[in-house]
């Protein structure tokens, strides 16, 4: 079969084609792929043509796809079974390594997915706090469950009304939605609000790489302390892409509670929360704040994990990273030197580049004033004619991996330069 055919089989059958709505292309038109394997910074369709992926399964892939050493230890794990429901050794190592690399992280416990994790965060933070409310930023992903899909009203700290269809009213009532980078909005929310908690990507990935202006984090921090609230990092996206471990870490601002995935699972199905060790004790069976998962902690994914941050650590990972992504800023940077149609920015391994004209881009309204058309075009050059796998939005974040290579990054301006030549017949 081809990507063409099952495109149209898969619709048959699967709402859309699809299991995550990104990947039906929409935001870009043209056909989308099919693929059915992944190795080092290539990802091949089911057409066996070989892709370069800055997707990397949306941020896991920090040492590219499959690789040895994981590979091996997945194979070794699952001969022993594929889950448990019980306790198993692997679980207290990873929660042991990671506690021992991220400062502020005392207790962790593991779930399935981001969104389990930030779901989890909050209710834990309103059992602790014994408040009801928590404000968000507008832009800022935390996955699917109800009480977080929420875009803002009409002022410019309202309660949120839901952004999809199938959420009640009353799951959102207590959801804030501010702007982001915007403290004075932020504290208005404390002052009309009884806020257990405060929530943040303090990278953002899910609006594309936008960041925080300086002080803000801080600020947040404050607002948190002077009403005791909890401040919580979801770092699901971009914890140990922006610095050695946290973007916490990379702008000296410790939250109460972080919220991981992606990363710590090596690919595999994982996420976690964890934080200080009087708030993760208000976790059942300890406390009174309930939560469970049959295949949380699960040995292959807590297998996987564990190899993943110890290779991270062992090859030095993240500088490898971050190097090659600074040679790739420097490059874009100087071709679009000249332009005040495209604007790029990079946080660590986090990279996009936006189709946008006017001044620097601070939130998500700013984001929506994009070319979204022009970037549906770039995409569909870079993926057809130059075999390079973007993030089919132009609210996401592009990804680089250890096995990325100065050869890549030259691909990938040599493909922005011959679009721009295109643009410009």
């Amino acid at each position: 079969m081809n990507s063409e055919t099952l495109a149209i089989s898969s619709k048959n059958l699967i709402p859309g084609g699809v299991n995550s709505p990104v990947r039906a292309f929409n935001a870009v038109g043209g056909q989308p792929m099919f693929f059915n394997k992944a190795v080092g910074p290539y990802i091949y369709n089911v057409e066996g043509e070989e892709i370069l992926d800055f997707v990397l399964s949306w941020g896991p892939g920090v040492l590219g796809h499959a690789p040895t050493r994981i590979v091996k230890a997945v194979q070794e794990e699952v001969e022993g079974g594929f889950c448990y429901g019980m306790a198993s050794p692997l679980e207290c190592d990873l929660a042991q390594y990671v506690c021992d690399k991220v400062d502020g992280l005392e207790m962790v416990r593991f779930v399935n997915s981001g969104t389990e994790a930030t779901m989890s965060a909050i209710r834990l933070a309103r059992g602790f706090t014994g408040k009801s409310d928590f404000v968000k930023f507008e832009g800022c992903y935390h996955g699917h469950s109800d009480g977080l899909l929420v875009k803002a009203g009409s002022g410019v700290a309202t309660f949120g009304e839901a952004s999809s269809a199938g959420v009640p009213e009353g799951y959102t009532k207590h959801t804030i939605s501010v702007p982001f980078n915007d403290l004075s909005a932020t504290r208005k929310a404390f002052e009309n609000g009884d806020i257990a908690a405060v929530i943040i990507e303090p990278v953002p990935g899910n609006m594309g790489v936008v960041p925080t202006k300086d002080g803000f984090l801080q600020g947040l921090r404050d607002l948190c302390d002077e009403f005791g609230a909890l401040l919580i990092f979801d770092e699901v996206m971009c914890g140990f892409r922006v610095s050695q471990t946290t973007a916490a870490h990379r702008y000296g601002v410790n939250p109460d509670l972080f919220c991981f995935g992606k990363v710590i699972g090596g690919g595999m199905p994982v996420g976690a929360f964890g934080g200080r060790k009087e708030v993760m004790e208000k976790l059942a069976p300890s406390g009174s704040v309930y939560q469970a998962g049959t295949l949380s902690g699960n040995p292959i994914a807590m297998r996987a994990g564990l190899e993943t941050l110890k290779e991270f650590y062992e090859s030095d990972c993240f500088a490898k990273m971050d190097a090659i992504g600074a040679k790739l800023e420097s490059t874009v940077r100087e071709l679009i030197a000249i332009r005040d149609d495209v604007k790029f920015s990079r946080i660590g391994s986090m990279f996009t580049l936006f189709f946008h004209s006017g001044d620097e881009i601070e939130n998500v309204e700013d984001v929506g004033k994009c070319d979204f058309d022009r970037f549906g075009r770039f995409f569909n050059f870079m993926l057809r004619e130059k075999k390079i796998l973007l993030p089919p939005s132009q609210y996401e974040s592009n990804f680089l991996s250890s096995v990325h290579t100065e050869e890549h990054m030259n691909r990938y301006v040599e493909g922005l330069k011959e679009f721009f030549s295109q643009e410009n017949k």
